[in-house]
């Protein structure tokens, strides 16, 4: 029986999309992402459904932070709404050591595994199997305003600090022109500011945990970083940075009203396409910052597709799977909206494409951001843990969000920096003894 294919555009809103499912066989629904790449990937849904016309493809489109609660509430349950799920290098490794995702070490010989960047295909391994296929790989960087960095008589480094950073903010912020120096993630929750600011802590000498498992939100580089932060955010971001995240600082950075902007290299080819930025032509990349500690501010994660064990439907799946990571769908994203608009951060063979090169200034940067994350030696100090903006257990996404509330709730100007940071020792202190870890 075929279902009615429907997709879920946004946060919420259910829309159909636009073709028809008789005589397909086997359904899939896939639960993504709402970010630009996962829009793009899903108005190409016609393309595999022609070479595949015995699957049919359903959508469920939503907000990061909820995609996150609604996929691993069913996989954890067996709940089986979903045949493919979008899912992060924080996920994979726990969900492939638990039994709870179908290897795809089968997938066919010219789909080229051995083609993955090894820093992607690491974090989405387990014993040697790979769990996941990334559909785009990513770390983070600076995005900046080369025009507002000219007028204010700075150069961006290539590799540049945060007290560099700092400085350009405060002369780049134009507030009677609603143009802010910086724009960073303040929305609460493990993936949102909790990963900006995790990355942050490592290259100011902080970490989650000490090797035995005691938390360190009461340490000074903690404080260091937190107050640094809070400091950049007030004077020099936008109004209401307690609730943007990715999404809304692209749209913030697109109309023209940041300076800087630190977030994820795949942001690069949005603020870099003139049929949607006001600054495309403007537009300059750097490292993502450091103290002369010896670790930068960067991550490292992909977003990517795998498939749970309780899908009834394994073959269905793996064959989009294959195909929406594929070397070939890099290339019909190129042939309808340009080389630099495929998804990046994946494969070795990408940046070794002369064509891409070319059209993607952004590339030897997004490349060097991903080869300089270490997920295994993350921070100053030694930590028992892996992971550049998370900690690789099950318990950090309900304790990151925790921490991530305390410390929007700081940024929103509704406690001080030492409140949150207490409040952040205490939860983690409760979590990690009530788990065992103590």
């Amino acid at each position: 029986m075929t279902k009615t294919i429907r997709a879920l555009m946004g946060a919420t809103a259910l829309t159909a999309i636009g073709f028809a499912a008789t005589a397909q066989e086997t359904t899939i629904t896939i639960a993504t992402v709402n970010n630009g790449d996962m829009i793009r990937m899903q108005g190409l849904t016609e393309e595999f459904t022609a070479e595949h016309p015995d699957i049919a493809v359903e959508w469920v489109t939503l907000e990061e932070n909820v995609l996150r609660q609604r996929v691993t509430t069913d996989i954890s349950t067996n709940g089986g709404q979903f045949d493919v799920m979008t899912i992060g290098t924080y996920e994979v490794p726990i969900w492939g050591a638990q039994d709870w995702l179908v290897s795809l070490d089968d997938l066919p010989e010219d789909w080229d595994a051995d083609d993955l960047l090894p820093a992607i295909r690491g974090g989405l391994t387990v014993d040697g199997t790979l769990y996941a296929a990334p559909f785009y790989g990513e770390s983070s960087m600076v995005m900046y305003r080369k025009d507002l960095m000219e007028a204010a008589g700075l150069e961006m480094p290539e590799a540049p600090t945060w007290d560099f950073i700092k400085e350009a903010a405060a002369a780049m912020t134009d507030e009677d022109n609603e143009v802010y120096g910086i724009c960073l993630r303040g929305k609460a929750g493990w993936g949102e500011n909790m990963a900006f600011l995790t990355a942050m802590s490592n290259s100011f000498g902080a970490r989650w945990f000490d090797e035995d498992w005691a938390p360190q939100f009461d340490s000074e580089a903690w404080a260091n970083t937190l107050s640094f932060y809070l400091d950049l955010m007030t004077n020099y971001g936008p109004p209401g940075a307690a609730n943007n995240g990715f999404n809304e600082n692209l749209a913030l950075f697109q109309q023209g009203k940041c300076g800087m902007w630190i977030d994820a290299t795949v942001a690069a080819s949005f603020v870099t396409n003139p049929n949607d930025s006001t600054v495309a032509d403007q537009v300059g990349f750097a490292l993502a910052p450091d103290n002369g500690l010896g670790k930068r501010g960067n991550w490292l994660w992909a977003w990517s597709l795998a498939i749970p064990a309780g899908t009834d439907a394994p073959e269905a799946a793996k064959e989009f799977v294959a195909w929406a990571t594929s070397k070939a769908y890099t290339e019909l994203v190129a042939e309808k909206e340009g080389w630099a608009n495929v998804p990046p951060g994946t494969r070795t063979s990408l940046y070794e494409n002369p064509a891409y090169q070319e059209a993607a200034p952004f590339a030897e940067m997004t490349l060097q951001s991903i080869n300089a994350a270490d997920p295994t030696n993350p921070t100053v100090d030694p930590v028992p843990y892996t992971g550049v903006q998370f900690v690789a257990i099950p318990e950090f996404a309900g304790l990151g969000t925790l921490v991530g509330q305390e410390f929007s709730a700081a940024l929103a100007g509704q406690q001080s920096a030492e409140e949150a940071l207490e409040a952040a020792q205490a939860l983690a202190t409760d979590e990690m003894e009530a788990a065992g870890y103590r």
